[in-house]
């Protein structure tokens, strides 16, 4: 049987830093709260804005495949497949562009000439969708590697925010905490159980799509993004992702505990959320959660790139054991969740 493995990874994160102290700053309406205390995120990246150095979704996206590239066995010629996973379509100046598609330019741009190429789009769980995608692709014998990659020039929905958050209730305060970024991870077959993708498992609850509404602000201030999270509780989408990897472990006869993970990595929505469903999954599994790993103090949420920023920053770092192995949880609107478990040993940054 075909298995999969991560070959390599690459990030791009934007030099300039803003602090969640700053931001609230900015706003004519102050909350009487600190949004910093409930989210845990003290600053975030975000795009250069200068025309000559514009740092566009697609520029995010390439830097971060090129980072990826870089320490890949592959060239850009050698890639079977290009996936963009981009919430954000930004090329050019506030261009939201969706034809040609984004895989088309990064393959051209990249060298990829050859390569199939199609965009995905599945909120933040984007990357891990075509992580699924692609290892599936890897696993039918239909192409040998692969490039799945995302850039997000999110941070509009923030300065949209600022300018339009009116009282304590408002739907786009969760708008404050995204930052910039881009991410890249190529997949080719694995030859040893130590590099190896165990299984990638995603489910989307349809019931719940309507909680998030993405849409251009009525106020005409810029793009915005309205999330209606009060309709269900936060509690709930924990209790959702321990369900369904429950059922799945079972189904292939195990358990949370006899996986043995070593690390987990949730969506970095907010430090108190991350902490939120881990202190679940606990009760839930009845054992000891893995370490946790999270960027969110410093990066923010980076939506559909977060758990590779998470990934990647945690093997620059120089804590990564080798053989280790890795739980990352997808929660995305729509809702989604799901499990994506794989071994690491030849990954470095």
């Amino acid at each position: 049987m075909t298995h999969t493995r991560f070959e390599s990874i690459g990030a791009y994160l934007p030099s300039t830093v803003v602090s969640t102290r700053d931001l609230v700053a900015q706003m004519s309406y102050q909350p009487p709260f600190d949004l910093e205390q409930i989210t845990g995120i003290a600053e975030r990246r975000v795009h250069d804005k200068r025309p000559d150095s514009l740092e566009d979704s697609f520029v995010l996206a390439r830097r971060a495949a090129e980072d990826c590239l870089s320490r890949s066995r592959y060239a850009g010629a050698d890639l079977d497949v290009v996936i963009s996973a981009s919430i954000t379509r930004y090329h050019g100046d506030n261009v939201f562009q969706f034809e040609p598609s984004f895989a088309q330019q990064l393959a051209r741009s990249l060298g990829a000439t050859r390569a199939i190429h199609f965009d995905v789009s599945n909120a933040c769980a984007g990357m891990l969708t075509g992580v699924a995608i692609l290892d599936r692709m890897i696993r039918a014998g239909v192409v040998r590697n692969g490039l799945v990659v995302s850039g997000e020039q999110i941070t509009a929905i923030a300065e949209t925010a600022v300018k339009e958050i009116s009282e304590m209730y408002d739907p786009q305060f969760g708008s404050l905490t995204v930052g910039d970024s881009g991410a890249a991870v190529i997949l080719d077959e694995s030859t040893s159980e130590t590099d190896r993708i165990h299984y990638v498992e995603l489910m989307t609850c349809s019931e719940y799509s309507h909680l998030c509404i993405g849409k251009p602000s009525d106020r005409n201030q810029g793009i915005a993004l309205y999330t209606d999270n009060h309709q269900m509780h936060k509690e709930d989408r924990s209790r959702l992702w321990s369900r369904f990897q429950t059922d799945f472990l079972a189904k292939r006869g195990t358990t949370f505990a006899e996986e043995g993970y070593d690390y987990v990595v949730h969506h970095q929505v907010g430090s108190k959320f991350i902490r939120n469903v881990n202190n679940h999954g606990e009760k839930a599994f009845g054992t000891p959660m893995p370490e946790s790993l999270s960027v969110v103090e410093k990066y923010g949420n980076t939506s559909s790139t977060s758990h590779f920023v998470v990934l990647h920053d945690h093997l620059r770092s120089g804590r990564a054991r080798p053989g280790a192995k890795y739980l990352l949880v997808p929660a995305a609107s729509g809702v989604v969740t799901g499990c994506v478990s794989a071994t690491i040993s030849s990954l470095e940054v």
